[in-house]
C-alpha cells in the first residue's frame, strides 16, 4: 500500500523544524504522551561486518518501475541510484547527474557524473540514462511512476554524457522526481535481461551495496560495493541482510531478542515494549506522511460529497491515533501532510492554520446523510492483516457509519494482495474505501496534490475538476518555490472542499536500531537516500 508515515504536535511542522535544524525536539502524540522528533542518529565510529535489517513484507520485485511501497524502496535505495539525491534534509541535489539545468521551461538538461561504475564493473553512459528513463514510458512495462512523465515529448542523448528531457509543457517536480524511483538508473543491458529484478536475476545498480542473493521467502543479501563512487557514503557494513517478518509481534520480538539490528515501520502496537528495550533504541523522525481514507469509487455511494464528508465528520480521529498509532500522530486537516511542504515550510504552516479542524460532529454527519438520501446505503471498505492499523481502522469507519446511518460492509484482503488496490484497477472492483499510508517522496506538496488531477496513475477515484487541473499546470511552470506553493495552498482548499481524499491523522516516521549500530537517519529520506551506507559500530 503506497501505504505511502508519522506526526505530531503542532501537526509536522515539528518534524520539518527539526530536519532543518538538526535537533531533537518533544512533541504530543493523539493520547498527550510526548515522545521526541530526532532528525538523525550519531555518525559511526567503526566498521561492522554484518547487519540484519527487518521488512515487514516481502518485496514482490526489485524492478525500480515497480516500486512504489515501503519494503522495495527501503531496498532499492541501497541498491540502486537516481539522476538527482533526496538528503535526510529533505533537500535535492545532484546526484547520478553531476547537475541539472532547465535552460527554457520545457527542457530539462542533465550532465552525466563521470567515472561511475555499475556492480558488474561497466561504467555509467547516457546510453544507460536513456534506455533507464525511456522504460517508465513504455506501455509495455506498465511503470507504476507513468505519471512522473506525462509531460515529457521525449527523452533523447544530446553528448557524450549528457541527456536531455523535452516536455510538452513546463514541469518543474519532474526534476524533484528524478531523486525518486523515477529517476533510477540501471546499466542498460541488465535491463534487456530476462527477469531483470526477480529473485533468480537481481538487478545491476551503481549504489553503495550490491544484490549478493534472494531467498525467497526468507531474505535479500547485499554486499559492500567496493567501486562506490561517492566516498563520503563508502559503507561500513560489509554484509547487509534484510529479513522478511510479516507478523507484527515477530518482528517487534525479533528486536528485543536482538535477532535483527532494526528496521524502519514498527508496529505501533509495540512502541511500549520498544521504548523500554534493553538491546535499542526506539527512534521518531521527519516525515512527509499522512493517514487517509481513500474512496475508489466516485460513482457510488462515496460520490456525493455530503456522504463523504459526513463520514469525515463521524470519525473519532483522537480515539484512532491513539489505537492505531500507538498515540504517535496528530489529527490531520488535509490529505497532504505539512511535513512534506520542504520546499517552502513557513507558507506550508500559513496556508496549513487556515484550514478548518476536521472536528467530530456525529448529529451534524446523520443530517447530512439524510439530505444526501444515503441512510442504508452500503460503503465497503478493504481491510487485512497486513499491518494492525489498518484494521483498527477499519472497524473505526464501520462503527463511524453505523452511527450516523451508513452501513460500511469490511471486505478482507490478503496481505499480498492489498499492495494491488494501490497499482491494479481491477484489484479495486467493489470497493469504495481504502486505508493508505502515503508519503511524498520529495520535499514538495505538488508532488501530492499533483495525483488527484484528472487521469493520474494515483487519482484512484477517477476525481475531476478543470479548475483543479488548470491549478496543477500553474504550479508545475512556477520555478519559484514561493510562487508554487501558494498554488499548491489553493489545491489544498479544493481538495479539503471536495474531501477527495479523508484525512485522518499524520505520524512521525519511525526506526528501531540495535544499541551497537548508529548512524541511520530516522526520517522518511530512508526510501530514497542510501541509509544503510551510514550505518556503522557504536563504540
Amino acid at each position: 500500500m503506497r501505504t505511502t508515515r508519522f506526526a505530531a504536535a503542532m501537526a509536522l511542522l515539528a518534524l520539518a523544524v527539526a530536519a532543518c535544524g538538526g535537533a531533537s525536539s518533544a512533541v504530543k502524540g493523539g493520547d498527550s504522551s510526548a515522545f521526541e522528533i530526532t532528525k538523525d542518529t550519531a555518525p559511526a565510529k567503526g566498521a561492522v561486518d554484518t547487519v540484519t535489517w527487518s521488512l515487514y513484507a516481502e518485496p514482490q520485485s526489485l524492478d525500480y518501475a515497480y516500486a512504489f511501497d515501503y519494503h522495495p524502496n527501503t531496498v532499492l535505495a541501497n541498491v540502486c541510484e537516481q539522476l538527482m539525491r533526496i538528503t535526510p534534509e529533505l533537500k535535492v541535489e545532484p546526484g547520478l547527474a553531476a547537475a541539472a539545468a532547465n535552460p527554457d521551461p520545457r527542457r530539462w538538461v542533465y550532465t552525466i557524473r563521470d567515472g561511475v561504475k555499475f556492480h558488474d564493473g561497466s561504467t555509467l553512459t547516457a546510453d544507460d540514462v536513456v534506455a533507464s528513463m525511456r522504460r517508465h514510458m513504455d506501455p509495455k512495462v506498465g511503470s507504476y511512476w507513468v505519471s512522473v512523465y506525462q509531460n515529457v515529448d521525449k527523452i533523447e542523448k544530446t553528448g557524450p554524457m549528457e541527456v536531455t528531457v523535452h516536455l510538452k509543457r513546463p514541469d518543474q517536480l519532474f526534476n524533484e522526481e528524478m531523486g525518486t524511483s523515477a529517476g533510477t538508473i540501471e546499466s542498460a543491458d541488465s535491463l534487456a535481461e530476462e527477469g531483470y529484478g526477480t529473485p533468480d536475476v537481481g538487478v545491476d545498480c551503481t549504489g553503495p551495496f550490491s544484490f549478493e542473493s534472494w531467498q525467497k521467502g526468507q531474505s535479500i543479501t547485499f554486499k559492500k560495493f567496493a567501486d562506490y563512487w561517492d566516498k563520503a557514503l563508502e559503507p561500513k557494513v560489509n554484509t547487509l541482510k534484510m529479513v522478511f517478518i510479516p507478523d507484527p509481534a515477530a518482528r517487534v520480538n525479533a528486536m528485543l531478542a536482538g535477532e535483527v539490528d532494526g528496521g524502519y515501520l514498527l508496529p505501533p502496537p509495540g512502541f511500549a515494549k520498544l521504548r523500554t528495550a534493553g538491546s535499542g533504541t526506539l527512534y521518531f523522525g521527519p516525515n512527509t506522511t499522512a493517514v487517509n481514507l481513500i474512496p475508489t469509487d466516485l460513482k457510488g455511494t462515496l460520490g456525493d460529497v455530503k456522504v463523504r464528508r459526513a463520514l469525515s465528520m463521524a470519525l473519532d480521529r483522537d480515539g484512532i491515533i491513539k489505537a492505531a498509532a500507538g498515540g504517535a500522530g496528530a489529527p490531520a486537516k488535509a490529505p497532504g501532510a505539512l511535513g512534506a511542504w520542504g520546499i517552502a515550510p513557513e507558507a506550508g504552516k500559513g496556508h496549513h492554520d487556515k484550514l478548518p479542524a476536521l472536528t467530530r460532529d456525529v448529529e451534524g454527519a446523520k443530517k447530512l446523510i439524510q439530505e444526501a438520501g444515503a441512510s442504508g446505503k452500503k460503503v465497503v471498505m478493504a481491510t487485512s492483516t497486513l499491518s494492525p492499523d489498518i484494521g483498527v481502522i477499519a472497524n473505526a469507519v464501520q462503527s463511524a457509519g453505523q452511527a450516523i446511518g451508513l452501513n460500511v460492509e469490511l471486505k478482507a484482503v490478503a496481505p499480498e494482495a492489498y499492495t494491488a488496490l494501490f497499482s491494479d484497477p481491477k484489484a479495486r472492483e467493489g470497493v469504495d474505501l481504502v486505508m493508505t499510508i502515503w508519503y511524498d517522496s520529495t520535499p514538495d506538496p505538488l508532488e501530492f496534490y499533483g495525483i488527484l488531477r484528472t487521469g493520474d496513475f494515483a487519482n484512484y477515484g477517477g476525481y475531476s475538476n478543470p479548475e483543479y487541473d488548470a491549478l496543477v499546470d500553474e504550479a508545475n511552470a512556477q520555478a519559484d518555490p514561493a510562487a508554487r506553493a501558494a498554488t499548491v495552498a489553493k489545491l489544498q482548499e479544493i481538495a479539503v472542499r471536495d474531501m477527495v481524499w479523508i484525512p485522518l491523522y499524520e505520524p512521525p516516521h519511525n526506526m528501531f536500531l540495535n544499541k551497537r549500530l548508529t548512524g541511520a537517519p530516522t526520517g522518511i529520506s530512508q526510501l530514497v537516500y542510501p541509509w544503510a551506507a551510514r550505518l556503522g559500530s557504536a563504540g
